[in-house]
């Protein structure tokens, strides 16, 4: 969570989405895959009411951090939502539709709640990146690990390979390749922050189902449920894009059957 002399959620959610706070303020807002509410945080204090979901009991802990703020949030099934038709001003999803059995039926589900005139952002594992590939094979047996247990081993394996890295980068000539050739071969997160660093490396290793994309894989997704001005932000793969005001949207458009 963001603080006082912290705020690198709200510079990810930034650069992930495009999205910034007069987007949001005083507009109906729904998180899909809330998590413990990281960037539910920002956006309540951009001013906007949050709706947090997560098909998880995180879900409660995130009303539980967020509790002085517009926020309210539900355990529940992206592809059962409890809610009314063209409700929110903006649903947005941050790296959780691509741990879903299907990341194009879970984006598909998501434009009817929206309100004509709103906006979708997604932000989702690209596809272009291929040195977390080996994180593929390794997730065959971590998946299988219980969460908590796969924390402890990433506690201190990921600070090692860290540590490696940063240290064989110092090394003249050599030093470079072969920390590239580690970090394929053992992924972990470089993020700034260590805790954030062994979370994010949790977050690859433990889902069951793990997908990566593409812009033209994800654009043809949102095209196809009539989805308009299209963009991108910073960091693949994220994509927004607005639903039309006119009353010519069909709702029938998100439950179309998936492309090949």
């Amino acid at each position: 969570m963001d603080h006082a002399s912290r705020h690198l959620s709200e510079l990810d959610f930034v650069r992930k989405t495009g999205l910034r706070p007069e987007d949001v303020k005083g507009k109906l807002v729904l998180d899909v895959g809330c998590g413990m509410g990281r960037f539910a945080e920002v956006v309540t204090r951009w001013g906007g009411r949050v709706v947090g979901i997560d098909l998880s009991a995180a879900a409660e802990v995130a009303a539980t951090n967020l509790s002085d703020r517009d926020f309210v949030a539900f355990q529940a099934d992206l592809f059962l939502l409890p809610f009314a038709l063209e409700t929110f001003d903006c649903i947005y999803s941050m790296g959780v539709l691509h741990s879903t059995p299907d990341c194009e039926k879970a984006v598909k589900a998501l434009p009817q709640y929206l309100r004509p005139g709103g906006t979708l952002v997604v932000w989702l594992y690209s596809g272009y990146n291929k040195w977390y590939r080996f994180a593929d094979h390794y997730r065959k047996i971590t998946a299988n690990i219980s969460p908590h247990k796969l924390h402890i081993v990433l506690r201190l394996t990921v600070p090692f390979f860290y540590w490696l890295d940063r240290r064989l980068r110092l090394a003249p000539i050599v030093g470079k390749p072969v920390a590239g050739v580690i970090h394929h071969l053992f992924p972990v997160s470089r993020h700034p922050d260590p805790e954030v660093r062994v979370l994010d490396t949790l977050d690859w290793y433990s889902p069951k189902y793990q997908s990566k994309h593409t812009y033209a894989q994800v654009f043809r997704w949102f095209e196809s449920c009539g989805l308009q001005e299209l963009t991108v932000g910073e960091v693949a793969v994220g994509i927004r894009g607005k639903k039309p005001s006119t009353t010519g949207w069909s709702e029938n458009k998100s439950a179309e059957k998936p492309s090949a």
